[in-house]
């Protein structure tokens, strides 16, 4: 006998789940500032986010030589400086304090002090250092200014070698295998550009992702909070998860697909696991928006809450700080945040091309977080509700 009872409330939880999926996507239809957060914001950060980095590579650093020798064998460093891709030689000085103003007014990244005697030293045998000073404030930079300057006077290191080897009676082959008798071939793996933007974007675009669901969500459970409309079923809550895991869904979809295909950017490693991933990492970031907004039961200050959060996040994703580095704590607790998550699984499928089996505890520990939201958010929904207001009492 209990066979069609069971089957009626099934059949009525299917319906709730169906009307509450419908009556979602309406809601963000109609809501302009949900909409603007969940389908505008996405497409503008996809456009407009990854295009500084859009030369991937920092080249063209403006420079400065300081040249207190004044021979042929300054000249050439001073050429080859010139010629590197990395550097924009700007101004060949004698005087250091005036790189050294340019540096600090910021018309120049670095500059090169080639000492007095330079030639002199190098004909003698004697080792001579080339000191070179970088802007130590942006990272990027001082590499391009230490690494375009070493290869400069490197090279012109290795000829002198070459020239000297050759003077004791060897053929330039043989000179040059003995200059340098193993030489280092470096292979980029998983970002063959080895650029910044191949490096940085992949990992945003989920922190971009959960962002903007977020706030989306949170702001969604204001606007019922103030219709009365929070009080639901468990199957009207999950509906609402759906609702909302759609619009998700296409904005992932826009990233992992077009955005990433636009910009070049390494993909397509494994695809079948990145459909996966996304179908486990966005419902799980909808249902702790969603607890967010019981929470917070106010649109305005969820949305001033959770613009504060994205670089905090960001940060313990262990994409721009090695996590290794982080407090013990941090350690732990940063694996509570699906962004945390989602990057890691995605930076593997997508660019390392991993398999399904070395990323499934990340996918499990996102449909653990969803389940988790899910319940979270019916309780406080019926314990946190408020009642519509009953009918005003007579006047005595």
């Amino acid at each position: 006998m209990s066979g069609p009872p069971r089957a009626a409330e099934s059949h009525r939880a299917r319906r709730r789940f169906l009307a509450a999926w419908l009556a979602t996507l309406g809601d963000v239809l109609r809501d302009r500032g949900v909409l603007l957060v969940l389908l505008a914001a996405p497409l503008v950060y996809g456009f407009f986010y990854p295009w500084p980095y859009s030369s991937q590579a920092v080249t063209r650093v403006p420079v400065a030589l300081v040249d207190q020798d004044g021979s042929s064998l300054s000249r050439q460093i001073a050429r080859f400086a010139a010629a590197s891709p990395r550097l924009q030689l700007v101004l060949v000085t004698p005087d250091e304090r005036q790189a050294r103003q340019l540096l600090w007014r910021g018309q120049i990244e670095g500059y090169a002090l080639l000492p007095a005697d330079l030639k002199r030293h190098v004909l003698r045998g004697d080792p001579v250092v080339v000191p070179v000073a970088g802007n130590g404030a942006y990272a990027l930079l001082n590499k391009a200014v230490l690494s375009g300057f070493g290869e400069a006077v490197g090279t012109v290191s290795a000829g002198i070698e070459i020239r000297t080897l050759q003077a004791h009676g060897m053929a330039p082959g043989q000179a040059a295998a003995a200059r340098s008798p193993l030489n280092l071939q470096a292979v980029a793996l998983f970002n063959p550009t080895e650029g910044y933007g191949s490096y940085v974007v992949p990992a945003v675009a989920l922190l971009i992702l959960q962002q903007t669901l977020l706030m989306g969500a949170a702001m969604l459970v204001g606007g019922w909070a103030e219709a009365h409309r929070l009080r639901a079923t468990p199957a009207a809550w999950l509906g609402r998860v759906a609702g909302l895991s759609c619009i998700g869904l296409a904005s992932g979809a826009f990233y992992f697909g077009w955005v990433f295909f636009l910009q070049d950017y390494p993909r397509g490693g494994n695809p079948a696991a990145a459909a996966l991933l996304l179908l486990v990492y966005v419902p799980a970031v909808c249902a702790l928006g969603l607890v967010i907004g019981l929470l917070v039961r106010d649109r305005e200050r969820a949305l001033q809450v959770l613009l504060f959060t994205a670089l905090p996040m960001f940060f313990l994703s262990g994409v721009p700080w090695p996590d290794e580095a982080l407090p013990t704590l941090l350690q732990a607790l940063r694996w509570l945040i699906p962004s945390t998550l989602g990057i890691q699984a995605s930076l593997r499928v997508n660019q390392m091309g991993a398999p399904l089996a070395d990323v499934w505890m990340y996918l499990a520990a996102l449909v653990l977080q969803c389940a988790v939201s899910v319940g979270v958010l019916v309780v406080l929904a019926r314990r946190t509700a408020p009642r519509p207001p009953g009918p005003a009492a007579p006047a005595r």
